[in-house]
């Protein structure tokens, strides 16, 4: 069976290694990247349904993975899932091209639902999860 493929990017380690649990808990692949520029040539090569991005990263943001994302053809039905703690991170997020916004900090049970969700849906597009 081929698993489900959840690109997590987000450079505090604790928030992604915890997701990165919880994800292979749910059967899914996860590949983790904690260093943000990196994480664009592992997208494109990986191909994951859902990538999970912190907003706020150094050396490349997560306003210009996710732009940098839109932009690239092969990519263009990957659901993008961003998280973060910065108050005008729902505006940022989703004008650079994010599917969803989860504010920071987050219930796991609430990215599980999400990431079901829109592997069962197939991609709802822009929406706020509160």
């Amino acid at each position: 069976m081929v698993k489900n493929k959840v690109f997590i990017c987000d450079d505090d380690i604790g928030i992604a290694s915890t997701l990165d649990l919880i994800f292979k808990m749910v059967d899914s692949e996860t590949i983790i990247e904690t260093d943000s520029s990196r994480a664009y040539d592992q997208i494109v090569s990986l191909r994951p349904e859902i990538v999970i991005v912190d907003l706020n990263m150094p050396v490349v943001s997560g306003k210009d993975l996710i732009r940098m994302i839109r932009k690239t053809p092969q990519l263009k039905k990957t659901f993008i899932l961003c998280i973060s703690a910065t108050d005008d991170g729902r505006d940022v997020a989703l004008e650079a091209g994010a599917n969803m916004i989860l504010p920071k900090p987050f219930d796991m049970d609430d990215i599980i639902a999400i990431v079901e969700n829109v592997l069962k849906t197939k991609f709802p597009k822009n929406t706020v999860y509160e």
